[in-house]
C-alpha cells in the first residue's frame, strides 16, 4: 500500500498537531457491492460526493483513527457513525462490532444504502462487514470472509481481529461477559494498558469483579474461603479455568484423586454420610462447565480473575495476594508476565490461588460444608 500524503486545507492554515481528515490523501476511488445495499470502500469513496450519490449512499460507518471532513457529516441526506480504531491487531474491535452490525442491519432494513469504510478498505471497515454477514447469514469467520472476498478481492483483517471475529462467532454474534475467552481477551487488553502506563486505566476496571464477601442478592452458592479464617475470597464464575498441558490422553473419565483433607475410605468401611457425599459432588463439578472434559482441567494453580479485595491490584503490575481479613498470602499476580502452572500451561495475565491456601464450600439448609 502506498504511503499516504499529506495536504493542506484551501486557503487555512492547520493547526499544529491536530490532524483532520482532510490531511490524507487516500488514493483513487474504491468501492465494491458486498450484498444488495451494502458497500466497502476506502476514504476517498467516503468523502467523494459524486460517488456517494451515485452509488445511492444515505449510511456511512466508518473505522478509521480520524472522523470524515465535518462537511461530509453535515451532509443532510447522510447518516454517519464513526468508530476511531488503528489498524493494529491489539486493537480492541470486538468491543465496536455490535453496534456496527446494528447500525449496517438498521440501515439494510429501511432498504437504504449503507458504506463502510476504512483508510484502504481493507482491514477494519472488512472486518464490521464480516461480522455483519457472520450473523446475517449465520456463517463462520471462514464461510463469511470467503463471501466478502468474492466480492472484494484484497480485503483482509489483520491476525488479532480475525482472532476476535471468531470468538464473536463462538458467543452467538454478541457480547458475552461470562464467557471465559472472552474474559481473557479484556484481561489482556487491560494488561497491555497496564504495561504501558503501570495504572490500571479507568476503561478497563470492569475488569476487577465485585468482593463476593460483600452480601449481594443471589449469590453463588459455591464459594472459595481463606483456609484458616474462612472468609469467601471467589466464586465458581471468577474461576479461569485451563487443561493440563502435560496430562496424558485419557479415553475414558477417572475417578479424581483422594482429598488431603481426609483419610480415605477403607475398604469394608461405612458408605460417606450425606454432606460428604454432597461435598465430593461439588469437587467433582463445580469447577466448570458441563461442556468441558472435567478430567483434563488442571488444579494445581487456581487462576481466577482480579477481584476487588485483591489489594493494590489497579496501581502495581506484580505483586502478592494476600487475605484480606487475617492477611494469610494466598497466591500472586501479574499484569505484565506469563505466570506457569506446574502442568506447563502459562497465563497471562496471571492472578492465582494457591489450593492449600483455600478451601471449596457451599451452603445446604445453614449447614457449610467444606471441600
Amino acid at each position: 500500500m502506498a504511503a499516504a500524503a499529506t495536504a493542506t486545507k484551501c486557503g487555512k492554515p492547520q493547526d499544529a498537531g491536530n490532524l483532520t481528515r482532510d490531511d490524507f490523501d487516500g488514493g483513487p476511488v474504491s468501492i465494491d457491492e458486498v450484498e444488495t445495499g451494502l458497500f466497502l470502500g476506502n476514504l476517498t469513496a467516503a468523502t467523494h460526493m459524486e460517488t456517494l450519490k451515485s452509488f445511492k449512499i444515505t449510511h456511512i460507518l466508518t473505522l478509521d483513527s480520524v472522523p470524515l471532513p465535518q462537511h461530509i457529516v453535515d451532509t443532510s441526506f447522510l447518516t454517519t457513525k464513526y468508530v476511531q480504531i488503528a489498524d493494529m491487531p491489539r486493537e480492541d474491535i470486538l468491543q465496536h462490532l455490535e453496534a456496527c452490525v446494528e447500525f449496517i442491519a438498521n440501515a439494510l432494513e429501511q432498504q437504504q444504502n449503507v458504506l463502510v469504510h476504512c483508510y484502504f478498505g481493507v482491514s477494519r471497515s472488512s472486518s464490521a462487514v464480516i461480522a455483519y454477514v457472520m450473523k446475517a447469514h449465520q456463517l463462520d469467520y471462514q464461510a463469511a470472509y470467503e463471501m466478502v472476498r468474492a466480492k472484494r478481492r484484497f480485503v483482509q483483517p489483520n491476525a488479532g481481529f480475525v482472532a476476535q471475529l471468531k470468538l464473536f462467532r463462538r458467543m452467538g454474534y454478541k457480547i458475552d461477559p461470562g464467557y471465559q475467552r472472552y474474559k481473557m481477551h479484556r484481561l489482556r487488553l487491560a494488561g497491555e494498558q497496564m504495561r504501558k502506563a503501570k495504572i490500571l486505566p479507568q476503561s478497563f476496571h470492569n475488569v476487577v469483579r465485585p468482593d463476593p464477601d460483600i452480601t449481594r442478592e443471589n449469590p453463588e452458592p459455591i464459594v472459595f474461603r481463606c483456609r484458616r479464617c474462612r472468609r469467601v475470597l471467589a466464586t465458581k464464575s471468577h474461576v479461569l479455568e485451563h487443561r493440563a498441558r502435560n496430562a496424558p490422553p485419557q479415553s475414558q473419565p477417572q475417578p479424581p484423586p483422594p482429598s488431603t483433607d481426609a483419610p480415605a475410605t477403607a475398604e469394608g468401611a461405612e458408605p460417606p454420610r450425606l454432606l460428604e457425599q454432597l461435598a465430593e459432588r461439588i469437587r467433582k463439578t463445580s469447577l466448570g462447565s458441563p461442556s468441558h472434559d472435567q478430567t483434563s482441567q488442571c488444579r494445581s494453580l487456581l487462576f481466577v480473575e482480579p477481584i476487588a479485595w485483591m489489594h493494590r491490584i489497579m496501581l502495581n503490575t506484580q505483586g502478592r495476594l494476600y487475605c484480606p481479613k487475617c492477611e494469610q498470602k494466598l497466591g500472586n499476580f501479574s499484569w505484565v508476565n506469563a505466570c506457569q502452572c506446574p502442568c506447563g500451561e502459562t497465563m497471562t495475565p496471571a492472578f492465582y490461588l494457591i489450593p492449600s491456601k483455600v478451601e471449596l464450600s457451599k451452603a445446604v439448609q445453614n449447614v457449610q460444608t467444606t471441600v
